[in-house]
């Protein structure tokens, strides 16, 4: 990280502190430090287990020696040159406190944790299960030790008092005084409940319960009803079932035969080595035509959440098992010269701040410099009694003074005691994507849908989690990198996800900008079953797209009711360990990420049919993993409404051309003061941001998009729940006034209210089904209460007022009775 740091000559020592808190220390990141500390304890177990070893056969010698001397260096001193063991007088100590004075024999099992944990660290995996292992050590430092110390207490065995240890002599004390000779019950009964609970025995004693059905074997249909058993049985841990459906399957090719007087139910323990499934239905009644049309439930007795745990997991990503992530190579590095800000550069400004400053009889006691790619930042510490309003109504004195481009005053920083003034560069730094990808903190990261945004002003990469944002407004104006910005987005995606976990519906009005991605179709990209291409342009399917995606979140909803879950994750990962099954239309569900590339032409053309499913899936769906990222290039309050603009709490501006437009976006000023080309500002959490956003060129997206299109993908795009416009709605000559829904009067006066007339408003609020909500729009078209479809805008209310409609309403009424 590039980072200088100049103060004035009276700044106080402790202000020459890094500018970090909280920061993990050096060493904690350094894979050296790892490698050494590992390779270190790894040696120290070495030590311990030779140390050992030779206490076993020079113990009793060195044991006088150092139990008759004085426990400091001077004693021990004098008996180094004396000692045996291997290791001289290190290994002897060490054998002596821990076998003799301690753990006595189980002592042996430290070095071996202790080797453990650094070949975890050197190689990053686990040469042994850590969890069973410590386990194991602990039963018997305390078990052994115990069994051998009471052996010795009672029997006083050669040899044994030696290998005890005063941990397990100790014991056996308190045992004998409190339980005498029932200590050996104690021992037997914690050895019987450990070996029961570590290698987990069960099938023993499910033997013995077989045993007593053996009286019934000569029974011809007990044979029958074996077979089916043996033939329902699922052999879960020698063949894991990948698809839920083979059980059913299995179970229907059963159901063929003649089996009403048969109990068919699979066998198998309570501790789950084998799912019992019990088979509900009454064959005797079906007649022979009906069979075909047999339906059964699988109930899943007690004991399925074990099951679950013996299966192996469903791999989703097993849909298209030989796909390829792609390769950093794919990106270019976009070399630049690195920013070269020298001291006398940084003196220079230095000096003007404070010269300005003083003009205005501001005093400043300390100020130091960070360089970042865009730009400088500069920390000033004001004296004592000066107020922070007069510093931040500088902006364009210091400005001025600096000859810069345009400058950010930040008064205060947060977390900090000092006021941030952040200076353009003469000579930016391109921040390549490639730089940013191929870091460990984006390459390694557990975020659910990680986004490589760019670099900070301290030249650290910054990765966000999307799926926490959780939906996101973009806005700034033209050419200040918005389109680059939703390329770096979905790359960083397409980098970390399989298509299996994701799609993308991508809304482009623009027609060209998003256009490379159509080669994803088959497996990132979702649409409408109706729709002719994945990347969507017009802006009646873009309608019909938006209410799709509320019908798709309305379903989600209704699973997740159904399994006991809270949200898209827990979910999934009930999915995955099998305890939720297909038959009850349960599925994995893949995140959801709509991308709307300009937000004001839309909202231009349709407005409240746009504006109402956005704000509808702003509110709800994020919990369901659908997550939105709009952008647009006029950030004005007709086109980010206050309804829109409420459901976004993450905010992302590039330049704009007013204070205004600042505002609109990210509710402060500052984002007119950027300098362009990737400088922006990201509102997250109440805190801002500024990055300067990484650079991908076209080039690099569509080798992108090249390597992962020409893999093996799915037969189609994910389709979306299917979506019937209003036009779709039967002709007014069909319509009879007489036969009206019970409905209508109510639905009438909801449009009239709202001055709206849509079928999904009456959806919404009346609370019903499309077809039943199209034939009331109808009704109210030929009872001349709305006008004629208007294509993507809603239908014009006729009626101006509620004491017009209800004389409306009575004609209406009279009419049917004269015709009656």
């Amino acid at each position: 990280m590039a980072q200088n740091t100049y103060k004035k000559k009276s700044a106080s020592k402790k202000s020459r502190k890094g500018n970090k808190k909280g920061a993990k220390p050096w060493f904690f990141k350094d894979r050296r430090f790892h490698l050494a500390c590992g390779f270190f304890l790894m040696g120290i177990a070495i030590f311990l287990v030779i140390s050992f070893i030779s206490y076993l056969f020079t113990g009793k010698a060195d044991q006088s020696l150092i139990g008759s001397v004085q426990w400091d260096w001077e004693g021990l001193k004098t008996i180094e040159p004396v000692v045996k063991n291997w290791l001289g007088l290190l290994g002897a100590v060490s054998g002596y406190v821990f076998i003799f004075r301690w753990f006595g024999i189980t002592a042996f099992t430290i070095p071996l944790l202790v080797f453990l944990a650094g070949a975890r660290i050197v190689f990053h995996r686990n040469l042994l299960p850590w969890g069973p292992a410590l386990r194991l050590s602990l039963f018997l430092v305390f078990w052994l030790g115990l069994l051998l110390g009471y052996l010795w207490f009672n029997f006083e065995f050669e040899g044994i008092g030696f290998i005890s240890g005063g941990l397990g002599f100790e014991l056996a004390l308190v045992m004998d005084g409190l339980l005498g000779w029932g200590t050996y019950l104690v021992l037997l009964l914690g050895l019987v409940v450990f070996v029961i609970y570590f290698f987990n025995i069960t099938n023993l004693f499910s033997r013995f319960s077989q045993q007593s059905a053996t009286n019934i074997a000569t029974d011809p249909i007990f044979h029958e009803t074996t077979e089916v058993k043996k033939r329902l049985t699922l052999e879960i841990n020698e063949e894991p079932l990948n698809v839920y459906t083979d059980r059913e399957e299995i179970l229907a090719e059963a159901l063929k035969e003649d089996t009403s007087s048969w109990v068919v139910e699979e066998t198998g323990n309570g501790n789950a080595d084998k799912e019992e499934l019990t088979l509900e239905t009454d064959i005797k009644d079906l007649n022979p035509v009906e069979e075909d049309e047999l339906s059964f439930s699988v109930v899943q007795e007690e004991g399925s959440d074990q099951v679950a745990d013996k299966v192996e997991n469903y791999d989703p990503t097993l849909d298209l098992p030989r796909y390829k992530y792609p390769t950093v190579d794919l990106l270019d590095e976009h070399t630049s010269k690195k920013v070269q800000v020298t001291k006398d550069e940084l003196e220079q400004k230095k000096d003007r701040i404070i010269e300005t400053l003083i003009n205005f009889k501001i005093g400043i006691s300390s100020i130091k410099a960070t360089i970042g790619p865009t730009v400088t930042l500069y920390e000033i510490v004001p004296e004592a009694g000066v107020k922070i309003s007069k510093i931040k109504n500088l902006e364009n004195d210091i400005a001025l003074s600096l000859a810069a481009l345009g400058i950010r005053i930040i008064a205060p920083i947060p977390g900090k005691g000092t006021i941030g003034i952040e200076v353009p560069n003469k000579n930016r730094e391109m921040v390549s994507m490639r730089s940013v990808i191929s870091t460990e903190k984006f390459m390694k990261s557990d975020m659910e849908l990680p986004v490589a945004w760019g670099k900070t002003i301290s030249n650290e990469v910054y990765v966000s989690d999307l799926a926490k944002m959780p939906h996101l407004l973009m806005a700034g104006a033209t050419g200040q990198g918005k389109s680059v910005g939703l390329n770096v987005l979905l790359t960083s995606l397409i980098y970390k996800k399989h298509p299996s976990q994701l799609k993308f519906v991508l809304v482009d009005p623009k027609k060209v900008e998003l256009s490379l991605f159509n080669k994803l179709e088959r497996h990132f990209l979702a649409k409408l079953s109706n729709g002719d291409d994945a990347i969507i342009t017009d802006i009646k399917m873009v309608i019909y797209t938006l209410n799709s995606l509320c019908i798709e979140m309305d379903t989600r909803y209704n699973l997740l009711k159904e399994a006991g879950c809270r949200n898209l994750k827990e979910y999934n990962a009930k999915f995955v360990k099998r305890r939720l099954l297909p038959t009850k239309s349960h599925r994995f569900l893949p995140y959801i990420v709509l991308v709307i590339d300009e937000l004001s032409d839309l909202m231009m053309v349709a407005g409240k049919e746009v504006e109402q499913p956005i704000a509808r899936l702003a509110q709800l769906a994020r919990a369901i993993g659908i997550h939105l990222v709009v952008a647009t290039q006029r950030p004005s309050v007709n086109v980010i409404t206050g309804l829109i603009k409420a459901n976004f709490p993450t905010r992302l501006s590039y330049r704009v051309t007013s204070k205004v437009d600042s505002r609109t976006i990210l509710d402060t000023g500052g984002a007119e003061q950027l300098v362009g080309m990737g400088d922006m500002l990201l509102s997250q959490n109440n805190d801002i941001i500024r990055l300067q956003c990484a650079f991908i060129d076209s080039s690099e997206v569509e080798d992108i998009c090249n390597y992962v299109g020409e893999q093996r993908g799915y037969d189609s795009a994910y389709m979306l729940p299917e979506y019937v416009g209003d036009e779709s709605g039967e002709s007014l000559s069909e319509v009879d006034l007489a036969d009206r829904d019970v409905l209508f009067e109510e639905a009438a006066r909801l449009l009239v209210l709202h001055q709206q007339g849509s079928t999904s408003l009456i959806q919404r609020k009346l609370k019903l089904g499309y077809n039943r909500a199209g034939r009331l729009i109808d009704q109210l078209e030929a009872a001349g209460i709305v006008g004629p479809f208007e294509g993507s805008k809603a239908r014009e209310v006729l009626v101006s007022d509620e004491y017009s409609l209800e004389q409306l309403l009575n004609g209406i009424d009279e009419q049917n009775k004269q015709i009656t």
